[in-house]
């Protein structure tokens, strides 16, 4: 069996560890072509000279000498720089099955869309590109006939609930939450939440912006906008649910009232895998679950009131156009703002919320007016951190 080879875009972050742990349980089955990284030279370096892929790129060319003379000496991969190396790795300086976009923030969209463009399929854990421009890059994968698999744990657990299923037969995606740090908080202790305590997630091990957007449940909010563009269904029909646990990773309603869910310990490698080696199912080393030993799983309504991220990102994936993209630009924004001390968390909502109600819509916006809306809406929020 010829082994599916893959380019990691964010190599260095969680994801790509992840999908690289991935790689060293299924050998027989995995390698990698291309690896990619913003600035992390070292552990770029570190990287390659294990896994030998034929081409690597870094995005913040000033490492460049890092890079090389961190380099074994019998190891000369090609070497790529800049948002084109991004692009040319997902496209011509590989002969990959399967392109992993894994960039926090927008950095990874031109590539991902180049990558389609190149006929290759699509591995997304990259909130930001669905967010901003699900319709567009839906709409290229199938004009290209390339699939989009997901890697978030709750869109690939819908995914595997809905394999093979006519979406007709679908009422309803249900997307789990952890609830975050704060799920069980006063409004006047989350008034007064400090970043150190966001940053506390009780279940995952995380980045710092989406370890914040787990506190603020933006992160729960994009994810909604995102499955509406994955599986093609209103946002009338995607709904959340907390789930402290985060064993139950999502679950689909159908019409005869049945509900299907994906369950597995709280660990990345598991959609990472189904992404990678799909259709196939394919034996591993992660722990299985202990039911008994769980006890219990626990479910509740989202507090909407005290957390309004869930209904701004609603609103903006029922408006769709460019209104997604100004959500994340703004939420990006605020999170910087908060975690260096300019906005208390709560300023992180009404930071979104005044970037929304500002922005004048454009319907059925084309890559440029959405990078536009994105511009702008970085900007107003900004401008609405800065200290008074």
């Amino acid at each position: 069996m010829r082994k599916r080879r893959l380019v990691v875009l964010g190599a260095t972050g969680s994801i790509g560890q992840s999908a690289a742990k991935v790689v060293d349980d299924l050998p027989d089955r995995l390698e990698i072509a291309g690896l990619a990284a913003h600035r992390n030279a070292a552990l770029l370096a570190e990287q390659a000279n294990k896994y030998r892929p034929e081409a690597l790129c870094l995005v913040d060319g000033t490492k460049a000498d890092e890079l090389r003379a961190r380099l074994a000496p019998d190891y000369r991969p090609r070497l790529l720089f800049g948002e084109d190396g991004l692009i040319e790795l997902a496209t011509s300086a590989t002969d990959a099955d399967l392109v992993l976009v894994a960039i926090v923030g927008t950095g990874g969209l031109r590539p991902a869309l180049a990558a389609i463009e190149a006929g290759r399929d699509l591995a997304v854990a990259s909130k930001e590109i669905l967010v901003m421009a699900g319709e567009t890059v839906m709409r290229a994968a199938a004009a290209k006939g390339v699939k989009v698999l997901p890697v978030d744990s709750e869109h690939n657990a819908i995914f595997q609930c809905l394999e093979g299923r006519d979406p007709a037969t679908v009422r309803r995606l249900i997307l789990t939450a952890s609830g975050g740090p704060f799920r069980l908080w006063t409004v006047a202790q989350i008034a007064a939440a400090t970043p150190a305590q966001a940053l506390k997630h009780p279940t995952w091990d995380m980045g710092q912006k989406i370890s914040i957007d787990s506190a603020t449940l933006f992160n729960k909010g994009l994810e909604m906008i995102e499955a509406r563009w994955l599986f093609d269904v209103p946002m009338s029909r995607v709904d959340v649910v907390v789930h402290p646990q985060s064993i139950v990773h999502s679950m689909v309603e159908f019409i005869d009232s049945s509900v299907l869910a994906q369950l597995s310990h709280s660990d990345m490698c598991f959609p990472i895998q189904y992404a990678a080696t799909w259709p196939d199912r394919v034996a591993n080393r992660l722990p299985p679950l202990d039911f008994a030993r769980l006890g219990k799983l626990e479910f509740e309504p989202p507090r909407t009131a005290d957390f309004p991220a869930l209904d701004l990102a609603r609103a903006a994936g029922e408006a769709g156009g460019t209104l997604p993209a100004v959500l994340n630009a703004a939420n990006e924004v605020a999170v910087e703002g908060f975690l260096a001390g300019r906005i208390p968390f709560p300023r992180i909502w009404e930071v979104v919320e005044q970037v929304m109600t500002a922005h004048r819509l454009v319907a059925a916006p084309d890559l440029g007016a959405i990078l536009v809306a994105d511009a702008e809406a970085r900007a107003a929020a900004a401008r609405a951190v800065q200290p008074e």
